[in-house]
């Protein structure tokens, strides 16, 4: 579980500057599948040597200066929800505002750390007019340049002095940690319900260690599950849970220790951007996935509808095609049985290890009936092919030149490793290596 923090601050102050100065890059995702590319809000900051969450609370743009303060008071909020650490960004160019001083009086009353980043300075001279922000009675104030990098450091070495320290989780290879996601009010909470009810399992709530949450072990067919956040997943009235943008702050949280993830979809209002979003994190993860289609006791149906909303669901998440698809009802409790034996199917997927000889089999058979791309006029040859991880099942090809493997040829390989092994539900990664470092360890 990474510490969080969030930026906030009136809109044009350089929230999202600071943001990917942080993030130390313009962070764009490349893939050719349609939902993977969206605006990127959260990153994952790795670059200080200290794993942390990063929040831009960016993005609400009032329609009229009356409404700046009501849209501040919500990021704001927010923050104090989520947030292990508050960097309150003011402009240094036009000075402090009554707004400013409104939030800041919010912010002191948080009991977490709050730092105070005054930008837009990038001169000596504009050092000498931030000394009205002292009027916040904040100390010390950050004074930077994000567009220029000034003042960077020293801030960062404040923000990692302030930071909790990241729990070490104990490895625990026969727990599955199971995660709900999605968007508010698709029913998230009353399938968590149904699913700690379900007679086949027992379930004991337990106090988690992450801060508002409670994370619930139970069994299923005797194997032992872990049903993370369940207090996040059920509160009601959050400023998070109005705020359907940043509800995917607590999707993050969760999908950091878990496993298997399901995705939640509403039926009756179909598939949303934000669906796309949270099921693209979970990708990008690494986790295994199960794709939940909630409230099909409100859909009508005929004998086409289950085919035609399947085709609809695979459609929108091409880049998840090897999840499982489960059409259920939370309400009623219609199907809802199926989800756990998916669940332990797509589980044992994850962690699935393949026999080395019967790798290279297929290997030998996908370069034959399918050869490799040509690389500076030479035509790639692959050596050999070894499972080096599991969760998710990680395998490392050794190629006569690693950097000629095209995107195409590796999608190639890995829908040959999918027929030959299954992997159902479970996202593969491939790792290719020139083989001059075979011998290197």
């Amino acid at each position: 579980m990474k510490p969080v923090i969030a930026i906030v601050g009136r809109p044009n102050v350089g929230k999202s500057t600071l943001f990917n100065r942080i993030l130390g890059q313009r962070r764009a995702i490349v893939e050719d599948f349609p939902g993977v590319t969206r605006d990127r809000h959260y990153a994952e900051v790795a670059r200080f040597g200290k794993p942390f969450l990063l929040i831009d609370t960016g993005g609400f743009e009032p329609v009229s200066s009356e409404e700046i303060l009501v849209q501040m008071r919500q990021q704001s909020r927010l923050a104090m929800e989520e947030a292990d650490l508050i960097l309150f960004v003011l402009d240094g160019k036009e000075g402090l505002t009554p707004s400013d001083i409104e939030v800041a009086g919010m912010l002191r009353r948080v009991e977490k750390p709050v730092l105070f980043v005054i930008n837009k300075v990038d001169s000596e001279r504009q050092e000498s007019v931030v000394g009205e922000f002292f009027a916040l009675g904040a100390d010390p104030l950050f004074t930077v340049s994000a567009e220029h990098g000034l003042g960077i450091n020293d801030l960062m070495t404040e923000v990692l002095a302030n930071l909790p320290p990241t729990p070490v989780e104990e490895a625990d290879v026969e727990e599955t940690r199971l995660a709900v996601i999605g968007r508010p009010n698709v029913g998230k909470s009353s399938l968590v319900n149904r699913l700690l009810g379900y007679e086949r399992m027992v379930a004991n709530p337990t106090a988690g260690t992450t801060r508002d949450s409670i994370d619930t072990p139970f069994t299923y067919n005797r194997k032992r599950y872990l049903l993370i956040d369940t207090a996040g997943i059920r509160r009601k009235g959050k400023v998070s849970q109005k705020l359907e943008k940043y509800s995917v702050i607590q999707a993050l949280k969760a999908m950091d220790r878990a496993h298997v993830v399901l995705v939640v979809i509403d039926a009756e209002t179909g598939i949303a951007e934000q669906d796309l979003t949270v099921a693209g994190y979970a990708y990008e993860k690494g986790r295994a996935v199960v794709l939940v289609v909630n409230k099909w006791d409100r859909i009508a149906k005929d004998n086409r509808t289950l085919a035609l909303y399947q085709e609809k669901v695979r459609d929108a998440f091409k880049f998840l095609a090897f999840a499982p698809v489960v059409f259920v009802s939370a309400l009623t409790g219609q199907r809802v049985a199926k989800i756990m034996s998916v669940v332990e199917g797509v589980a044992a997927e994850f962690d699935r290890r393949v026999n080395t000889g019967e790798l290279n089999r297929v290997l030998n058979e996908a370069t034959r009936t399918h050869p490799p791309p040509m690389a500076q006029g030479r035509r790639l040859k692959f050596l050999y092919a070894t499972q080096t991880g599991v969760r998710p099942p990680t395998f490392v090809f050794f190629v006569s030149k690693a950097e000629g493997v095209h995107f195409s040829y590796e999608r190639y390989l890995t829908n040959q490793l999918r027929e030959a092994f299954g992997f159902s539900g479970s996202p593969i990664r491939l790792v290719f290596r020139d083989r001059e470092r075979q011998g290197q360890g």
